[in-house]
């Protein structure tokens, strides 16, 4: 029988999971493989398995209720194994590796930051700071200029908006690294122009979010940072 794997934990983690289903469309119980000192926390693989809102719920509150009790290393979502003696194979071959990992991060959390800048106050931004995005908006308005004009203009406009959006995600990272162990920084992309996750204390959590608020409440109309945390330690697992 296939199994799905949720994660890794230590045999000693509490492994509260009654009233936890697994993925799929007719969802088994979830339990555990067990090999020494370890655990994967498993439940029988759907025949077919679909990257579905149900079953990404599934695969999440399995996760972060185990974390709810202790440590554990949450693996991404269609991690599917052959059978039991594929999984122990695994935990045995890597005890060591996962042992350690499991250790440093006790204590620890997860936390994801996102920023976003509406795109019209963005545009205004660029046209108030740049006097050659100007006079080309002029030049190419309602149909005006030539070609390369228009070229040029969107060339610059593209130019402006990275400039600004890579200081803005400067500003946010300068801000929370000193409180983090460890992070994962996204490319900007056109929806977040930071999008990083840390890796940080519990006893630091809360200078955490006062930090993150506070370099929001510095970035300007229009921008928004989103903070998610605590989370499983996905990003670093």
């Amino acid at each position: 029988m296939a199994l799905y794997v949720y994660g890794i934990t230590k045999a000693s983690h509490p492994l509260r999971l009654d009233g936890l289903k697994g993925v799929g469309e007719a969802p088994t119980k979830v339990r555990t493989v067990r090999s020494g000192e370890l655990c994967a926390v498993v439940s029988d693989a759907p025949e077919q398995l679909s990257l579905s809102r149900d079953a990404l719920t599934a695969h999440h509150e399995t996760q972060e209720a185990l974390w709810a009790d202790g440590v554990v290393l949450p693996l991404g979502f269609g991690y599917v194994a052959p059978d039991e003696d594929a999984v122990r194979a695994v935990l045995d071959e890597r005890a060591e590796l996962f042992a350690q990992r499991l250790d440093e991060l006790v204590g620890r959390a997860e936390f994801n930051v996102k920023g976003v800048q509406a795109e019209d106050v963005l545009l205004r931004a660029v046209l108030t700071g740049s006097e050659q995005v100007r006079t080309l908006n002029e030049a190419t308005r309602d149909g005006g200029g030539t070609y390369e004009d228009r070229l040029a203009l969107g060339q610059l406009v593209a130019q402006e908006v990275q400039v600004r959006q890579e200081a803005l995600a400067g500003e946010v990272l300068a801000a929370l690294r000193p409180l983090t162990l460890a992070e994962k920084v996204s490319p900007p992309s056109q929806q977040y122009f930071v999008s990083a996750s840390f890796l940080v204390e519990g006893d630091r959590a809360e200078e955490f979010r006062r930090a993150e608020h506070e370099v929001a409440g510095r970035l300007g109309d229009g921008v928004e940072l989103r903070l998610r945390g605590p989370l499983p330690p996905y990003s670093f697992a």
